[in-house]
């Protein structure tokens, strides 16, 4: 199977728009983003930028840690774009991305702690399954040729 760089970039943005948290409140749902927040009610996409600018006193600690992953997020893209149109080094693409995929589990454990919350982490899942999937045969490979 090609791993190339145009199939990992490919992975990381796929991976970049999956939910990243599902959390489910009574019969309402709220989808955390790599980009944002969508509650559906009312539906609403509140930006990154605004939750964490405009409403940063009243964000309980659990969240801050989608802060710092969604920043992981970014440089792990920006790191793909670079193995596309110059080089990467997938070391820290991998590292990038699975640190953005564990800064998740706080929020899923902060919100399954709450009373009618279910959360469940697919965003971290995927983001693993990829540095799993394209990023360690590509380590492996660049490390055998040293």
């Amino acid at each position: 199977m090609d791993r190339g760089p145009r199939r990992r970039l490919i992975a990381v943005v796929v991976a970049g728009l999956v939910p990243w948290t599902v959390v489910l409140i009574g019969k309402e749902l709220t989808l955390v983003f790599s980009f944002g927040l969508f509650n559906t009610n009312p539906p609403e996409l509140l930006s990154v930028y605004s939750y964490f600018i405009r409403f940063t006193s009243a964000l309980p600690q659990f969240i801050e840690s989608w802060g710092s992953g969604v920043l992981l997020y970014a440089f792990a893209l920006a790191s793909a774009v670079a193995g596309v149109v110059w080089r990467e080094d997938v070391r820290v693409t991998a590292l990038a991305l699975a640190g953005a995929g564990l800064t998740q589990f706080p929020v899923f454990l902060g919100f399954n702690r709450r009373l009618n919350y279910v959360a469940v982490p697919v965003g971290s899942l995927v983001l693993l399954i990829v540095v799993w999937w394209y990023y360690l045969p590509a380590i492996r490979a660049d490390t055998a040729t040293e």
